[in-house]
């Protein structure tokens, strides 16, 4: 090989690094100035009732073709309102705004109504939340768990609900999750005769009271919670986890005393014994025993859930994600409670949306301190116009690995269940809102 062959040899395999050099440094510049900046084009709301409850979703639309996202608003007592929070507020606040500074949105949000910690705008400002969450990730080509820092677990364990209008259907219910694979259940059965939370109520005749409404007495309540829990012990045996929800149906002192009369059961949690206005008194329990208390679903407020966590009041936070404002604040408060050793059990009821879920289980595997999940089946119309809901296997609730919350909804599919689909009686009436329940003597109750 003369020189000349030589030196056109060495000028090629500089150019070719030149080349590989380039390409890198604009790889790199790419990376360093990351994704085109989506703008917020359109905020709707997409209001459906496929599994008997109202729910809300939030469809946010950006500027770039086929970039869109979808989160969870309800507050089916109130749907609504909230509707008319995000169509008539949030909406002109946000259009044009950037649809990737999901913190700074939060708090613009949050701030801008000045009058804050309410139902109905938390769980809009949830809405809008959770659909930036999904935005990113379906930009980023990521499920919204690898944008949190990864699993820290497989899957969730959930707890399924078992009732029945008497304490053996009650168990025999029991036995059949515990068949599916669940290692918790929760038992709960109501009063015969009365407006109770559990089944089992409304099927006796209505018992004697100075009203014609619905009726509800706590001590006859008590007697029959305290006998399934002690009955569901001694035949389900030890293996099986027992939590039973409270309801906030109790004076306070019959609260401290179930919680403490129970303790020799050792259930896996006692379910919201007291109401937020009586959470002073999760000190008197603490003093009286060690049963393991869950606190949270009706919590929209940092006054609310902070003293509790703090002090190691309770064991379990169960806010509902998008009452205390969705997925940015959630992330916040599992972390406060990490660190107080309260774990997480995050309400998911029939009225939370498969998205609203799919925040719930995603918060399960990237929170170090995840405690348990609540489980609520989705009938077929529900997965009719949610397209991708969270896979139940044995017991463990899984997440979507599609980008985003993996979760795609049928709007065809959902305008066909409108508000008041199927609905009877006083949902019927109080337009999706629940009525009235009294004592005996006719003192209206917290529900």
């Amino acid at each position: 090989m003369n020189r000349r062959n030589v030196l056109k040899l060495i000028a090629s395999a500089a150019a070719l690094d030149s080349a590989r050099q380039m390409r890198a440094q604009d790889q790199a510049a790419r990376a360093v100035r990351g994704l085109p900046v989506p703008k917020i084009r359109d905020i709707q709301v997409i209001a459906t009732e496929p599994g008997g409850v109202r729910l809300t979703v939030v469809k946010i639309l950006t500027d770039q073709d086929g970039l869109y996202g979808y989160g969870c608003g309800t507050f089916t007592q109130r749907a609504d309102l909230v509707n008319a929070a995000v169509e008539r507020y949030l909406k002109p606040f946000l259009v044009g705004k950037r649809a990737d500074r999901i913190e700074d949105t939060w708090q613009a949000c949050y701030n801008s109504s000045y009058w804050r910690n309410g139902p109905v705008l938390n769980n809009a400002i949830s809405g809008v939340d959770q659909a930036l969450w999904d935005i990113k990730g379906r930009q980023a080509g990521m499920p919204v768990y690898e944008l949190a820092g990864g699993k820290c677990r497989e899957a969730a364990a959930c707890y399924g609900h078992a009732s029945g209008p008497d304490i053996p259907r009650c168990i025999e219910s029991a036995r059949r999750y515990m068949s599916q694979g669940f290692r918790h259940v929760r038992v709960q059965m109501g009063v015969p005769g009365m407006a109770s939370y559990g089944s089992g109520g409304a099927a006796a005749p209505h018992v004697p009271a100075l009203h014609d409404d619905p009726v509800f007495d706590s001590a006859a309540q008590f007697r029959i919670s305290l006998k399934l829990l002690e009955e569901a012990r001694k035949q389900l045996g030890d293996e099986v986890e027992l939590l039973h929800d409270m309801h906030e149906r109790y004076t306070p002192n019959q609260a401290v005393q179930l919680v403490k009369a129970v303790e020799p059961l050792r259930p896996f949690f006692m379910e919201d014994p007291l109401s937020p206005e009586d959470i002073a008194y999760f000190r008197q329990i603490r003093q009286n025993c060690a049963t393991p208390i869950a606190m949270g679903e009706l919590f929209n407020s940092p006054h609310e859930w902070t003293p509790l966590i703090t002090e190691r009041l309770i064991d379990y936070i169960r806010i509902h994600v998008s009452q205390a404002g969705g997925f940015t604040p959630c992330r916040k408060i599992a972390a406060m409670a990490e660190i107080f050793g309260v774990r997480t059990a995050w309400h998911g009821p029939g009225d939370v949306s498969p998205i609203g879920h799919m925040a719930n289980v995603t918060l399960d595997v990237v929170c170090y301190n995840f405690g348990v999940q609540e489980y609520s089946p989705f009938n077929e119309r529900l997965q009719e116009v949610f397209h991708g809901c969270p896979v139940l296997k044995d017991g463990y609730l899984y997440p979507n690995d599609a980008p985003g919350w993996g979760i795609e909804v049928d709007e065809k599919a959902a305008a066909k269940y409108p508000y008041g689909f199927g609905e009877r009686g006083d949902r019927a009436k109080y337009n999706g809102g629940w009525g009235v329940i009294r004592r005996p003597d006719g003192t209206v109750i917290k529900q």
